[in-house]
């Protein structure tokens, strides 16, 4: 009997110690998975061309790095993804965008593109298509979309430039996504801002591009 009531003790001893340790266990994981909950903030993924690419500067000095910096100072914590190539199309951006939102998982994407498409004067119709397939795939992932409008020289007529100035807005109604400002809006005019070929923004130019952005990130960044 003795020997029974001793094993017994012991055996509640450590069941004792078993159950603490599974208490120090939960709370270690649950300050674990907290750490995780506060992580790294938001994440802004850029898919633009030449112009959110830096074209012919360090990708520190273009705006879309500087974004990063100024939406902080917003208070708002964003990890900024730029995903953009300088020669980029409507077509190439679609293409590549359901792989970068499958390893990027974005909150929030910036469509910067059509551009290209208008200087080689591609058809409307096909940039439309691209904008709205990649506005909706965007959404279909759980981001919410900011839609950037391009301005093209009139060299293809007033017919395609209007109907190319009209796709932007056209696509953002049918979509849903937000439709922010033109990027070179405060700088394209102005030739101390642009780099000699007359497209590019210069390094004193991307702070403007990312004053005349900042609202517009903010609103499809905050909740």
């Amino acid at each position: 009997m003795i020997i029974y009531l001793s094993l017994f003790r012991r055996l509640r001893r450590l069941a004792a110690v078993g159950l603490l340790l599974l208490l120090a266990g939960a709370s270690g994981a649950a300050a674990v998975d907290g750490a995780a909950g506060s992580g790294d903030g938001r994440r802004l993924l850029v898919l633009g061309d030449s112009i959110s690419a830096a074209y012919g500067l360090s990708l520190e000095e273009g705006w879309v790095a500087l974004a990063e910096a100024a939406l902080a100072d917003r208070g708002l914590a964003v990890k900024v993804i730029n995903a953009s190539i300088s020669g980029e199309t409507s077509a190439g951006g679609r293409r590549r965008l359901p792989a970068l939102l499958e390893t990027h998982e974005p909150d929030a994407v910036v469509i910067e593109l059509g551009g290209n498409d208008g200087l080689r004067g591609y058809p409307v119709a096909q940039l439309r298509e691209n904008l709205a397939a990649m506005a909706e795939a965007a959404q279909a992932s759980g981001a919410r979309v900011l839609l950037l409008p391009m301005e093209i020289p009139p060299n293809y007529g007033p017919r395609y430039t209007g109907a190319f100035r009209d796709s932007f807005p056209r696509v953002a109604e049918a979509t849903g996504a937000g439709l922010g400002p033109f990027p070179l809006e405060a700088v394209a005019t102005d030739p101390a801002l642009m780099q000699p070929d007359g497209i590019h923004p210069t390094a004193a130019a991307q702070p403007r591009i990312v004053e005349t952005l900042l609202p517009a990130l903010e609103a499809v960044l905050r909740p």
